[in-house]
């Protein structure tokens, strides 16, 4: 008999064992706890490398709010290293962190209250299912061999939000897409620079140009893309897809879009 391979993450001990402790009673069921989301990483890395890779994430929506220093994955080196391992990493981080690291692993968000905001946000960010704590064994265990068959679940009380708030981002990215391609070649590289965190000198450095043109380039940037500030300029690059410079490398573009 094929078994699924099932982490359960949640930084409440109790709750995790025993939730734990209820899936493994099913014989075609193997099933592991983690205490937080550095432990789920380091235990995705063991098996990975053990040749016995989870099939299923549980993952805990509001995984690490208590800590004050949540910290985001960005890609797909949250799985390697131990920078990632040392970290705090926040539920919906993990979810996007394993989709692009282990795209093979299905997750599930386990949550405490219905929330379409943070439920479609667990979807963007790859999560095949959102779920209540409560439910029942048998509603979990369908669900879990549901997003193996690349089902998605979510309760019924949530599409209409949901898709509310799917619909509301694709028109909010689209329209950071069409101010971020009315940029120049030039600007753009300052924005994916401004997106690494680098600083208006850094940015000259990078780039060999002086410290005055990129201030002119900066300031045309954020009149271009409608803000006043460069915090708002990153976030608005973020929702259109705009990725930090590669700092160890060039800066590139890909396809005719920014890699």
């Amino acid at each position: 008999m094929a078994r699924i391979r099932v982490l359960v993450v949640d930084d409440h001990r109790i709750f995790a064992e025993s939730l734990a402790a209820a899936l493994a009673a099913e014989q075609d069921v193997e099933v592991a706890a983690a205490g937080s989301g550095p432990a789920a990483l380091r235990s995705l890395e063991r098996a990975a490398a053990e040749g016995r890779r989870f099939d299923v994430l549980l993952v805990d929506a509001d995984l690490g709010a208590a800590a004050s220093d949540v910290a985001r994955v960005p890609g797909p080196a949250h799985l390697q290293g131990r920078d990632a391992a040392d970290s705090a990493v926040d539920g919906i981080s993990l979810v996007a962190g394993v989709r692009s690291g282990q795209p093979a692993v299905r997750t599930v968000v386990l949550a405490e209250r219905d929330d379409a905001r943070r439920a479609a946000a667990a979807l963007q960010a790859g999560a095949s299912g959102w779920v209540a704590k409560d439910c029942s064994l048998s509603r979990l265990l369908a669900v879990i061999r549901g997003v193996l068959r690349d089902e998605t679940h979510l309760p019924p009380a949530l599409l209409t939000g949901v898709l509310r708030e799917l619909t509301a981002a694709r028109k909010h990215r689209t329209e950071s897409e069409r101010l971020v391609e009315s940029l120049t070649p030039r600007e753009r590289e300052v924005l994916r620079c401004m997106v690494a965190g680098l600083g208006r000198k850094a940015v000259a450095e990078r780039l060999y140009l002086s410290p005055h043109t990129v201030r002119t380039h900066m300031q045309n940037v954020l009149g271009k893309l409608g803000v006043h500030s460069t915090l708002a300029a990153v976030a608005l690059a973020r929702r259109a897809g705009v990725g930090p410079v590669d700092l160890a490398g060039d800066v590139v573009e890909r396809g005719g879009q920014l890699a």
